[in-house]
């Protein structure tokens, strides 16, 4: 590194130039004593600048790094003070800001405010609709209809009582006048029986004029039905015609068919006859070319016995010629014969002895096959006692293991006896258990069916406490009517039940009868014990399965 810009100090003395000393000299003799007369003085920014390249320090870098977090922190105070400022548009737009979200939250509150009183009178329209509901449908309760019945009967009554009096102030009003108007009324009755006479009269004519063109239409119709009849007896002989042509063709059919197969069977004993034509002939064939084989044969033994003859000639020549030269053959034979019997006893001698030698191997053969045989019966033997020494030791071991195979299905028994009576005792304490439960139930049931009849009576009580308050207070605006309040007053001592039976605790049952129709019994019973019996039994079993719904 040249450090040739940096000024230099000479201590000591005073004359020379300044000397340019480079790191590199300085580095190439660090073990030189230091010559205080030769020390070069750095500033102080150039000795930072050294000092900063050997330690790799970026300053820059530092110094941009903490102008950035400066300015960083600058725009965050900036932001801190202007956030409350009013008169920027950041500030502006804040408080706009929170206006909407305080006038949403009044609108939310007013919103809530309007379901709250929505949902109250839905509420309250519900509780309208379900009392509404159960004044409609405790309107519907027959008890309930049958007042209201009796109170429109009431009414009626009240309304024909008024008509009635209207009717005698009419005729009282106007009793002067009724001659003149039954005068005027005779007239008019007069003339309309006139009208109606008249009408009658042209009635009758036209009556008449359609009885003469239904006469006609009759004569025309029952001409139409004698047409057709006679049509109908045309088609009939048609048909019967046809039915006749068709059995005919059928019959001419069928005799076809008959002669057909009479022409089979002829032509098949035709066929059989001529078969036996043709096996007799071929029988008298066999017979002729069997005569013919004969008469063959004949001639061929014929031709043998000369051909016999002739060659016994030719045989005679030939013995003859043989034996001449046999005669010359004979010397040159005999010395051959020689020759031969000693080549056939010396190959005869081969053979015997050739022969004894397989006899003597026969033998020895036949000997160790003897010998091989006795001995695989004695070991057949020996195998078969051993056999029998083991099946009888196995007979032993099977006895003794069937023996303790009996103690185990003993022992077995008996612990299956046993668990049977453990699971016997189970079953009966299970039993018990059961049965004190059943009864608990039973008890249950019989506690909740007591505690449903009393609720039921309190729920009947209620119902006619309620229906004759309900009554109570119609009759007596019925009474502050004027009406007539006995058909009223007899509604309300009914029962509930809406049915025609006596009332019973309150209560008024329906009785329906045992047939198809499924009515309801009348309010009276048969006094004879046979009509209650025909009421009360069933004897048509499907009768009774079709009014109750059954279709089978």
């Amino acid at each position: 590194m040249s450090v040739a810009s940096a000024s230099v100090v000479q201590y000591g003395r005073r004359k020379g130039s300044s000397r340019e000393v480079t790191s590199a000299e300085v580095n190439n003799k660090p073990n030189l004593p230091v010559d205080l007369h030769e020390v070069t003085v750095l500033p102080k920014s150039e000795w930072r600048r050294i000092q900063d390249s050997v330690n790799r320090v970026n300053k820059q870098h530092e110094r941009l790094i903490a102008a950035a977090r400066q300015r960083e922190a600058m725009h965050l105070h900036s932001k801190e003070v202007v956030k409350n400022w009013s008169n920027t548009i950041a500030g502006q737009w804040q408080k706009k800001l929170e206006a909407k979200k305080i006038r949403e939250e009044i609108e939310e509150e007013e919103r809530k405010q309007i379901d709250i009183e929505e949902a109250k009178f839905q509420e309250q329209k519900r509780k309208d609709a379900i009392e509404r509901a159960k004044t409609l449908q405790y309107y519907q309760i027959d008890r309930v209809k049958g007042f209201h019945s009796a109170l429109l009967m009431t009414e009626v009554l009240k309304e024909r009582e008024a008509q009635i009096e209207l009717k005698k102030r009419k005729e009282k009003a106007s009793k002067d006048v009724d001659k003149e108007i039954l005068a005027v009324i005779t007239r008019k009755e007069a003339l309309a029986l006139q009208q109606e006479w008249l009408k009658a009269l042209e009635k009758k004519q036209k009556a008449l004029a359609v009885a003469e063109s239904l006469k006609q239409q009759i004569k025309e119709h029952e001409q139409a039905r004698e047409e057709e009849i006679m049509e109908q007896k045309e088609e009939a002989e048609d048909v019967k015609r046809v039915h006749e042509l068709f059995i005919k063709e059928q019959t001419t059919h069928e005799q076809k068919k008959q002669e057909e197969k009479r022409n089979i069977m002829k032509a098949y004993q035709e066929h059989l006859a001529n078969k036996k034509s043709i096996q007799a002939a071929e029988t008298e064939k066999q017979e002729l070319e069997e005569e013919r084989r004969k008469i063959f044969v004949k001639a061929k033994g014929k031709m043998m016995n000369l051909r016999k003859e002739k060659e016994a000639e030719i045989l005679r020549e030939v013995e003859r010629h043989r034996e001449a030269v046999f005669e010359k053959l004979s010397t040159y034979h005999q010395e051959q014969t020689k020759n031969e019997e000693e080549r056939i006893s010396k190959a005869a001698a081969e053979a015997e002895a050739k022969q004894d030698k397989q006899q003597r191997e026969k033998d020895e053969k036949k000997a160790a096959m003897l010998k091989s045989i006795s001995e695989h019966r004695e070991a057949v033997q020996k195998e078969l006692e051993y056999k029998k020494q083991e099946e009888k030791q196995k007979a032993i071991e099977m006895l003794n293991a069937k023996k303790a195979s009996d103690i185990i299905f003993l022992q077995k028994q008996l612990l299956k006896a046993q668990k049977m009576k453990e699971a016997g005792k189970m079953l009966q304490d299970t039993y018990v258990q059961q049965m004190a439960e059943k009864h608990a139930q039973e008890q249950h049931l019989k506690n909740q069916e007591q505690e449903f009849e009393a609720k039921n009576a309190e729920l009947i009580a209620e119902d006619e406490n309620q229906f004759q308050n309900y009554a109570k207070h119609v009759i007596q605006k019925a009474s502050e009517a004027q009406r007539n309040t006995s058909l009223l007053r007899k509604a309300t001592k009914e029962g509930i039940g809406g049915g025609l039976g006596p009332v019973f605790r309150g209560i008024r049952p329906s009785y329906l009868v045992q047939d198809q129709s499924g009515v309801q019994l009348p309010s009276y019973a048969c006094s004879t014990t046979q009509g209650i019996k025909e009421l009360n039994e069933t004897t048509d079993f499907q009768k009774s399965k079709k009014r109750l719904g059954f279709t089978w």
